[in-house]
């Protein structure tokens, strides 16, 4: 996993493909968090992998 971090401008505009709500930023666990859903997207050299089949349990 790396742990380039993710433009700012796209943190902004990301939502969860699921339920179209805000994502919050782990930096510490390079992931996009669902608080809603207990889900996470990981990010992948610097991507956000926003497909709901990646998404993982969220806390781990």
């Amino acid at each position: 996993m790396s742990c380039m971090s993710v433009d700012p401008k796209l943190l902004e505009i990301l939502v969860c493909p699921q339920d179209k709500g805000e994502l919050v930023y782990n930096e510490d666990k390079n992931v996009l968090i669902n608080e809603r859903l207990h889900i996470a997207y990981p990010i992948e050299d610097g991507i956000p992998v926003m497909l709901a089949d990646e998404a993982i349990d969220w806390p781990a």
